[in-house]
């Protein structure tokens, strides 16, 4: 279970960085701020997130889901209220940074899934 979260964590920081290297507005000064910010990101995605969800659950029917977007951007903009080296400068660049990341993650998710049997 440890090996698969440093494997989703490790996912994640190389979903942030490019998310810092090709989104306006988000910015990553160093290593050091990028594992710890994927490291949160998963903390806070496995805690945080989920009560968030529920709570705009309604919202996210009534938009076909794409509300979800907005709350992993929140989930992103939570992380960077934490460390000053880690800066998203506004809701686009975090909705943005929220697909890149999900995207990197979904990669990650899809060679880590075991075969079918």
């Amino acid at each position: 279970m440890l090996a698969r979260f440093i494997v989703r964590a490790i996912f994640a920081a190389l979903g942030l960085w490019l998310a810092s290297r090709i989104v306006p507005g988000v910015d990553i000064d160093d290593t050091t701020t990028l594992i710890l910010s994927a490291i949160l990101l998963g903390l806070v995605n496995a805690f945080v997130r989920p009560v968030v969800f529920l709570l705009t659950l309604p919202l996210t029917i009534v938009t076909l889901g794409l509300f979800l977007l907005v709350v992993n951007a929140a989930m992103i903009g939570l992380v960077a209220m934490v460390f000053r080296g880690f800066v998203v400068d506004g809701l686009v660049a975090g909705i943005l940074a929220a697909v890149v990341t999900g995207v990197i993650s979904w990669v990650g998710h899809m060679l880590m899934r075991e075969p079918r049997r």
